[in-house]
């Protein structure tokens, strides 16, 4: 039976049509999280990798390494209760899938993490639904899944302390730890 290239082929085909579909003109391109420019998206946890400035790396691509090592930014961020990757977020996910393609023995651990907010169980299950939407993402990119490990750390790793928006808006996060 040659179900499995129907499938692959079906794959590639939906997940264009939902990024054709999500791209947006609006938004800020300084990779802000919450809209504004500035903010605190670099503060606190070692090996973030935030990209300052316009959010593109030399060469013009958001993350990539023109010499191809790990692409520098290892985190994206996350809407209030939501698996869904953000636009602003795509061009890092592509390189970090550049990057995993060509060093095939290269792995990654995507690291799903939520805020406070919600019991834990719920967090469990939204950080693991986080680091999998960004494993489609990246298997769709032609990445072995032998190289992706998804765990859920829900609440339990905060990168920021505090109850206020800017806290809760570091903590809904995906890190690629390599």
């Amino acid at each position: 039976m040659q179900l499995k290239p129907y499938a692959r082929t079906l794959a590639v085909a939906l997940s264009l049509a939902f990024v054709a579909g999500c791209s947006s003109s609006g938004g800020t391109q300084d990779g802000s999280m919450d809209g504004t420019s500035g903010g605190a998206a670099g503060s606190g946890a070692a090996g973030s990798g935030q990209v300052s400035g316009t959010g593109l790396g030399a060469g013009g691509t958001a993350g990539q390494q023109a010499d191809g090592r790990i692409p520098e930014q290892r985190t994206i961020y996350f809407e209030f209760d939501s698996d869904r990757i953000r636009s602003e977020f795509e061009p890092v996910l592509s390189a970090h899938a550049r990057y995993l393609r060509s060093n095939g023995s290269a792995r990654v651990v995507l690291q799903g993490h939520t805020d406070e907010r919600g019991t834990r169980e719920y967090n469990m299950a939204l950080g693991e639904r986080r680091a999998r939407s960004v494993e489609r993402f990246l298997s769709v990119q032609g990445v072995s899944p032998s190289q992706v490990e998804v765990v859920s750390y829900g609440e339990e790793r905060p990168a920021a302390r505090g109850q206020n928006e800017e806290a809760y808006a570091q903590n809904r996060r995906v890190v690629f730890a390599y």
